[in-house]
């Protein structure tokens, strides 16, 4: 089930006539129908087909593209959450040098990973756009009234997503739709401010129009076009507006099974064997062991295993310092907002494998041990995590390790396979969560600050961290020894937890301590709760007043504490990356268009300042 039909297509702003494959994921089971050629395909099964091709960039990858999977997963990975301090890039100083200049903030728009991202995006508007242009040629009454309505919202649903995709790196981006052709001369379409109502009114026409529940898992239905029109107005700063949208989405939200969203074990949200569940709002489909050859699979992820663990290669996306340390918490189980800082976590950082090595015992948010993998720690059921041993080049990565895109191992038949033949076990089912249900209910209490309900915002935030201290679901496996004095067989007291956690409930800090410390609270939960799932630049970048956010200077205060967080480890962590990275204010907030897309403009596209 790989491959639908093949074209060719204008991506807008390239200039580029390439040729596409449009693959179809899980949840669509469609037959070869032929070329785009309208006489051909202005059929019911035309426009399906077509659509699926739409649907298969979700993920930010297509048959034949430009650059490496990695480079364009919806993940985000690297823009999202290497740049913004989650993660180190990992691996090797020389491998994947474009990412380490992301990493540093040295990026231009030369770097190759930008414009393959860039490319993606406006891939996937073109095949929204395609389901638009084929509709009004379906003549032979196979499109019911109804059912066109529907394919227009859908396609106005993906055109939303693709632009969003690309307005969170570069803000400043063309809005392209079903009009600009390359036939017709007008594809030069400049980037001369950002499009949010654009997108916002494609978000909310699909929602007009989109069913409440799809019988087919991966579709968007009303409420993940609603949940996207919401995050779009809180990228655009009408919180009011976002707020309204919110507090529906949460009060009749259902998933595709008519289910209400609700917030399950927060370790099933990154099991590819409970993936689609009712936390997803709407989640991005992959799929392996379909005779796709591992293509289907996350290939966003694909080099981000630890390196002699799960799969064979290839120890990028290590967990830094400061992430780690973010979970620290006090005697009352709340997070150290402003001192989290102050001294490190024990880890293995120089430790050699092999020898003793256990935890500390910090108070800790449960949360961590599901985020990272660390070292005495349980790693999902693939046993104690040895940590350096996994870790490819500590001295450069860190000790820690990557784990939220990991299957287990008792699953890792079914849920794993070879990415394109060379990647063993690296294309995983583990499908990627766009928007979580934990997502809406923060951004409503962002909103809720914004309007100075205080106290409806300690109430979203307490909802997410009442799942976090739920007892039910915390790592247990208390390494407490070695059989022997031999450091290679620890002994595990699986009735115990593996750490010291404690996640406590905010009770009247929100009111009592006043806006500016309920924002700050909100912004550090959503830090907690969706670490290592590339987020974390996007929002730094519109809570910033730069971007129009509401916190002066705040993503160069958080940068720049990172990096110092950083370099202050010692000696044994010797990264040349974060020796140099510098962030630069009223620059780095926002990514560098690329320069071969302003080329190919003949200067329509502007650059992003600073650049």
């Amino acid at each position: 089930m790989k491959t639908s039909f093949k074209l060719k297509v204008i991506i807008p702003g390239t200039l580029l006539l390439v040729g596409l494959t449009y693959s179809c994921k899980k949840y669509l089971d469609q037959a070869p129908i032929g070329s785009l050629i309208p006489e051909v395909i202005a059929t019911r099964t035309g426009v399906d087909g077509v659509l699926i091709g739409a649907y298969s960039v979700v993920d930010g990858v297509f048959d034949g593209q430009a650059g490496s999977p990695w480079e364009t997963g919806t993940d985000n990975w690297v823009y999202g959450s290497v740049v913004a301090g989650d993660a180190f890039k990992g691996s090797n100083p020389g491998d994947q040098p474009a990412a380490a200049n992301l990493e540093a903030f040295s990026a231009t728009g030369a770097n190759d990973y930008l414009n393959d991202k860039w490319r993606v995006c406006y891939a996937g508007v073109q095949r929204a756009n395609d389901v638009l242009r084929l509709l009004p040629q379906v003549k032979d009454g196979s499109v019911s009234d109804d059912q066109k309505k529907q394919y227009i919202a859908e396609a106005r649903f993906l055109r939303g997503f693709f632009h969003l995709e690309a307005a969170k790196l570069w803000k400043n981006i063309p809005y392209v739709d079903e009009t600009i052709t390359y036939a017709a001369n007008n594809y030069n379409v400049p980037n001369s401010g950002p499009i949010w109502d654009k997108i916002e009114a494609d978000f909310a026409a699909a929602a007009a129009d989109l069913p409440a529940t799809q019988s087919q898992i991966g579709r968007a239905n009303k409420w993940a076009a609603l949940a996207f029109e919401a995050k779009t107005l809180m990228f655009d700063h009408k919180y009011s507006a976002a707020y309204t949208i919110l507090k529906d989405v949460i009060a009749n939200g259902v998933t595709s099974s008519g289910a209400k969203y609700a917030l399950g074990a927060y370790a099933n949200n990154f099991n590819p064997s409970t993936k689609n569940g009712p936390e997803g709002v709407f989640v991005v489909q992959t799929s392996v062991n379909d005779g796709a050859n591992g293509l289907n699979g996350n290939a966003g992820s694909v080099l981000n295993f630890p390196s002699g663990g799960p799969a064979g290669c290839c120890g990028f996306f290590q967990p830094t310092f400061d992430f780690v340390n973010s979970f620290k918490v006090d005697a009352n189980g709340l997070p150290l907002i402003d001192t989290y800082q102050n001294g490190y976590i024990k880890n293995d950082q120089a430790v050699p494998a092999g020898t003793v090595f256990t935890p500390g015992d910090e108070l800790l948010d449960a949360r961590l041990d599901w985020s990272v993998g660390r070292r005495g720690i349980p790693y999902l059921d693939w046993g104690i995590c040895p940590g350096a041993a996994w870790a490819r080049d500590q001295p450069n990565g860190g000790p820690y390790l990557p784990i939220k895109n990991v299957y287990y191992k008792a699953a890792q038949a079914t849920t794993s396979d070879s990415y394109g033949g060379w990647a063993a076990n690296q294309a995983t089912s583990n499908s990627y969560n766009a928007i979580r249900y934990a997502d809406v209910l923060l951004w409503a209490a962002e909103c809720a600050v914004e309007a100075n309900e205080l106290a409806n915002a300690q109430t979203y935030v307490n909802l997410v961290r009442a799942r976090a201290a739920d007892q039910s679901g915390w790592v247990k496996g208390k390494l407490t020894g070695y059989t022997n004095g031999d450091a290679t067989k620890p002994i595990v007291d699986n009735s115990q937890f593996a750490a010291n956690y404690k996640v406590g409930l905010y009770t009247n800090q929100f009111v009592t301590n006043g806006q500016a410390y309920a924002r700050k609270a909100v912004y550090f939960e959503r830090k907690l709760e969706l670490g290592m799932e590339g987020h974390r630049f996007f929002d730094l970048s519109r809570w910033d007043a730069v971007n129009g956010g509401p916190a002066t200077g705040f993503m160069s205060s958080e940068i720049e504490k990172f990096l110092k967080n950083t370099r202050d480890f010692g000696d044994s962590f010797t990264s040349a990356v974060m020796k140099v990275a510098k962030f630069t204010a009223n620059k780095n907030e926002l990514y560098p268009i690329p320069q071969t897309q302003i080329d190919l403009s003949k200067g329509t596209l502007k650059q992003n300042p600073g650049y």
